[in-house]
């Protein structure tokens, strides 16, 4: 395609103005610049919306690993798992310390596998409910230690998980497209 260029008139000559050629025109740096951060974040949302999967995806394969581990050690454990909770008045403590123990486990695995990751999600963040009500909280005197409980960090994942799905990469997700069910991830 043929650039169109603008003349005019010079001593009776035609010759062309170069006042519009980027050789020649005033250089403004700082627009410049603004506009290629401006072009490198375009093109970084566009690679971050390209992989949007991986997000859920990653969070899940990591912090379900957390549990599961954390849930294999007191299965493997369950006598210094049920002394601990005994320590710390948790009610019916040979009930309730292998009930926690596979609720971390199972709930770790789910998460990695991201199968039934909502219910799941609402099943350990109420376990975490009670780790605060029953243990951390008599060690908290104010919302800055309150909100610095690892428990409490647990539980707005959890929270966050529930709410966003497992994502694309998940078998809730191709579960959902096999029977044809509504899927919230698009």
């Amino acid at each position: 395609m043929l650039r169109r260029e603008r003349f005019w008139l010079q001593g009776g000559s035609v010759l062309p103005d170069t006042s519009h050629h980027p050789a020649t025109r005033k250089f403004d740096k700082g627009k410049f610049m603004f506009t290629r951060l401006l072009q490198c974040q375009q093109r970084l949302l566009d690679t971050c919306a390209r992989l949007r999967w991986l997000g859920p995806l990653v969070l899940r394969l990591g912090f379900g690993y957390f549990w599961l581990e954390t849930g294999w050690g007191k299965l493997h454990n369950l006598d210094g798992a049920i002394a601990r909770f005994v320590d710390w008045g948790l009610p019916y403590p040979m009930w309730s310390a292998p009930l926690s123990a596979g609720t971390e486990f199972i709930g770790g695995l789910l998460l990695i596998l991201g199968l039934l990751t909502r219910f799941t999600s609402l099943v350990m963040a109420f376990n975490m409910v009670i780790a605060i009500a029953f243990v951390a909280i008599k060690n908290v005197s104010g919302l800055d230690e309150f909100v610095e409980l690892d428990e409490f960090l647990y539980i707005l994942i959890f929270f966050w998980l529930f709410l966003a799905g497992p994502g694309k990469a998940s078998l809730d997700h191709l579960i959902a497209r096999r029977l044809g069910l509504r899927d919230p991830h698009n």
